[in-house]
């Protein structure tokens, strides 16, 4: 049985708040208690705000190029600055529309740089800096309130290529491997498995969804009762495709 549990009783957080104190607590105030080998899925924003990852718009001063994006995609210049300095390369720009490829490596909308829900007029959330050193200290920190052994996946909505609809999808990982290798394997046929990977830490993020939804304002759930590897090892590159693999850049 996997069992799914938003929490709903976070504060809001601000910059350098203990997001480990303020889950556990919210936690026990829904008399859910943390046990080794439960999965915390801990939305991206939260993690941006606490660590200081905001911006004022208002305080930015545009390039040249950011203002001529601006221009011709209708957005505001210091937001489009912002996701340049973001961004190690632009993709993408189709209307409004901008795809880069992020510092971390991912290739998504505006560098994840995110203007709604950030409590003020203005203001843009950033990624965090380092997503895998975010989980784990949040990883760290929960084992010392509770000494209970979790994962820890950081999570963020992305759109696809290929299909309409946003997911949520990890970009950060601790205590989990972010995917499941059947290569070598033998199926229920017979057959040899050479290409199956499943990006498990994906899954779990879009799982979570189901009960972390934005207009809820629920930015952390629990999954329990999934089998994973555990790792102190875990590095979200684990799933950024290579480009000299990736087909469709």
């Amino acid at each position: 049985m996997i069992q799914i549990f938003g929490i709903n009783k976070m504060p809001l957080i601000m910059p350098g708040d203990d997001i480990g104190d303020k889950l556990v607590r919210a936690a026990s105030a829904q008399s859910i208690q943390i046990f080794d080998r439960d999965i915390l899925v801990v939305a991206q924003k939260i993690i941006s705000k606490t660590e200081g990852r905001i911006v004022d718009l208002h305080t930015i001063q545009p390039s040249m190029l950011a203002a001529t994006i601006a221009k011709s995609t209708g957005k505001d210049p210091g937001h489009v600055e912002i996701i340049l300095r973001e961004a190690a390369s632009i993709l993408r720009m189709h209307g409004a529309h901008l795809i880069v490829e992020t510092r971390h490596g991912f290739v998504c909308a505006n560098a994840g740089v995110d203007r709604s829900n950030t409590g003020k007029d203005g203001s843009a959330v950033l990624l965090p800096i380092d997503p895998d050193r975010s989980a784990q200290k949040l990883r760290e920190r929960v084992r010392e309130l509770t000494g209970a052994d979790v994962g820890v996946i950081i999570s963020d909505t992305f759109g696809r290529a290929w299909r309409n609809g946003q997911v949520n999808v990890a970009i950060g990982v601790a205590g989990i491997s972010p995917i499941v290798d059947y290569r070598g394997r033998i199926d229920m046929f017979g057959n040899l498995l050479n290409v199956t990977q499943i990006a498990i830490a994906d899954e779990l993020a879009s799982a979570a969804e189901l009960v972390m939804r934005k207009s809820d304002g629920i930015p952390v759930a629990i999954i329990r009762g999934v089998e994973y590897e555990k790792t102190s090892s875990a590095s979200i590159r684990s799933l950024i495709r290579p480009k000299e693999e990736d087909l469709f850049r």
